[in-house]
């Protein structure tokens, strides 16, 4: 019988020939390669995503279609012209020359939430640094993830690449994939999904690029235009149904602009709970044995998760507003929810705004986002050396604003770094630039700071830390 560790063994040997083929590859051919999966995947990007909400039941298909396309042509035009073959740099006067190198294998977990766009991101990444992938998506989304893995494995092949440069691990067990994270030929685990996924990779003794929880404030200043305000969040908070890990968790206020705020959201279909619904949302909204989100109601819309809890909502209704004034345990709803939830917080003014924007952040989402509306650049400075955030967002819908290459300039990603605070290795979004080792070519120079030393001071124990620093100063 064959056993989780004879088919890792089997698939990393594919992989590794794969691998010592690819290496051989020039930046040319890799770019043929890595334009025509765009091109395939997407040309799919309407089928995928409908695919992907029949499977999942879980976000809006038009949206899914929308990561499709960043997914690919946006991730596309963000590495295109990326060199990642060869000579990267070379520095005539320092002698240096920078040459990048494949890592090797990578085992890419994929989630549920962003089953197609993220599978077809991490594979462009990947081949555009010639590092074969193999796929572990979420088990509720197998069918389309494999799909999207499909068709962008045989364009790659079409285009020259090597085989099994794509493979894709349907139905995996917990054994197999453990066997997969820890194998000795795995150069490199890319994680993306739930915390205890990522940590597992994390522990597994092989390099991870993993991600945190988002758990995104979004302070409305009192600078702020607040219906352009209003309108960004709700656009935001509403696409795919919330199931992007930068959407906003929480709106806060200050008391001076918050009768003002209230009605723009209102305006707009959202409706505010009371407190009697909201303890009956929670009841569907929260897992109460782990205190956290649901995975039931993730992706769902507003009306359902109404529908679901027992609570009337106006036709129409495209988020629910949840007035809390406490961050805690106590209010599990003042965490992660991806879903067209939105707590709301009033503050007595802007020191307290950013408190609270801060105790926010440390409930479940260090390291990730945070969003602002301002027009006051001082108080946009303030808030962003405040906020322990990888991407702090000004008037832009934090969704899109943090994924990149729509509001800002950020690199296009579906792996979004939270740094040490979400205890990963940066704060970057992840892209093919992450993907390669670079080796330094290093010619032989004279070093005035080696040749400013005096070596003989050193050996002179009378002089002291001062004395050979204040001499090394002099020299150089």
């Amino acid at each position: 019988m064959t056993t989780e560790q004879d088919q890792a063994n089997e698939m990393m040997g594919r992989a590794l020939l794969a691998a010592a083929e690819f290496n051989q590859f020039d930046q040319a051919a890799t770019d043929r390669i890595v334009k025509a999966v765009f091109q395939a995947a997407f040309n799919a990007r309407v089928s995928l995503a409908t695919m992907a909400v029949e499977e999942t039941k879980l976000g809006v298909w038009q949206h899914k279609v929308i990561k499709n396309v960043v997914a690919s042509l946006l991730v596309y035009k963000d590495i295109c012209a990326e060199k990642t073959v060869g000579v990267l740099t070379h520095d005539e006067r320092l002698g240096i020359t920078e040459i990048a190198q494949p890592l090797g294998p990578i085992f890419a977990i994929t989630p549920v939430t962003n089953p197609t766009s993220t599978v077809i991101f991490k594979i462009l990444i990947c081949l555009k640094t010639r590092n074969p992938i193999i796929i572990s998506p979420h088990r509720r989304a197998a069918n389309c993830s494999g799909e999207a893995a499909r068709i962008c494995y045989e364009a790659a092949v079409a285009a020259g690449a090597p085989e099994d440069c794509v493979q894709f691990l349907a139905g995996g067990s917990r054994e197999l994939t453990h066997a997969f994270m820890t194998h000795p030929s795995l150069a490199l685990i890319l994680a993306t999904g739930g915390t205890s996924m990522v940590t597992a990779a994390y522990s597994s003794g092989t390099p991870a690029i993993g991600v945190g929880p988002g758990n995104v404030p979004v302070l409305i200043d009192r600078s702020a235009d607040l219906p352009f305000a209003v309108a960004n969040i709700i656009s935001s908070k509403t696409f795919d149904n919330g199931t992007v890990c930068a959407s906003e968790q929480a709106v806060v206020v200050e008391q001076s602009i918050q009768a003002e705020a209230r009605a723009a959201f209102e305006q707009q279909h959202c409706y505010f709970a009371s407190p009697a619904q909201i303890k009956k949302i929670e009841a569907v909204a929260i897992d109460p044995k782990t205190g956290g989100m649901s995975a039931d109601i993730v992706g769902q819309s507003a009306l359902e998760i109404g529908r679901r809890a027992g609570v009337d909502l106006p036709p129409g209704t495209v988020i629910i507003m949840i007035p809390l004034d406490k961050v805690g345990p106590e209010e599990p709803l003042s965490g992660e929810v991806l879903a067209p939830l939105l707590a709301f917080y009033v503050e007595e003014n802007h020191a307290a705004a950013c408190n609270r924007c801060i105790s926010l952040n440390y409930r479940g989402g260090v390291g990730h986002t945070a969003a602002i509306y301002a027009n006051d650049d001082a108080r946009i400075r303030e808030f962003s050396e405040l906020m322990n955030a990888g991407r702090v967002v000004v008037n832009t819908p934090s969704s899109q604003g943090g994924v990149g290459g729509l509001f800002n300039t950020l690199r296009t990603s579906f792996t979004l770094g939270c740094g040490s605070g979400g205890n990963n290795i940066t704060t970057e979004n992840i892209s093919a630039c992450h993907l390669i080792n670079i080796k330094k070519l290093c010619r032989r120079r004279p070093n005035a700071a080696w040749s400013a030393f005096d070596q003989d001071a050193f050996l002179d124990a009378t002089l002291d830390a001062d004395a050979l620093c204040a001499q090394y100063t002099r020299n150089f």
